[in-house]
């Protein structure tokens, strides 16, 4: 009986994946094949990898607070990539992902640090601003 039930119970679609903050900051989707040749790619540029999910309400949240202010966001000279972890639990695996979103910055192929949630652009900001300073050998703020 409960097999039955449990048989005639339509799975919902999933939504389609909004990428308009993709397209809007020039986001490379990577994978665990792809993402260190990506990184590499940047030279010189700080790298901000954005892992997100299907479905999950604080990514689709930090995208809309993203394009809620896209000049604040372009002013912090980022090169960006993003990876659905859903699809690539690898790469959840091997950053020790505990949750989503999280943003990890990278400079040639060294993590420099990560902001974990989107706590609004001010944290997501200074986030980045350690990251530079780690680099630069300054005392994070």
């Amino acid at each position: 009986m409960i097999q039955n039930a449990v048989a005639s119970h339509a799975v919902p679609a999933a939504r389609p994946v909004d990428k308009t903050a993709f397209a809007a900051f020039g986001m490379r989707e990577v994978n665990g094949e792809t993402i260190d040749a990506a990184i590499a790619a940047a030279g010189d540029d700080l790298v901000c990898v954005f892992f997100w999910g299907v479905d999950c309400f604080n990514c689709e949240m930090a995208k809309q607070a993203m394009l809620a202010q896209p000049a604040l966001v372009r002013e912090l000279r980022l090169h960006w990539l993003h990876a659905n972890v859903y699809e690539h639990p690898e790469l959840g695996q091997r950053f020790g992902l505990h949750g989503i979103p999280v943003f990890l910055f990278f400079h040639r192929g060294k993590k420099l640090g990560r902001a974990t949630g989107w706590h609004g652009h001010a944290q997501f900001a200074a986030a980045v601003a350690n990251a530079r300073n780690k680099l630069a050998g300054k005392p994070l703020v």
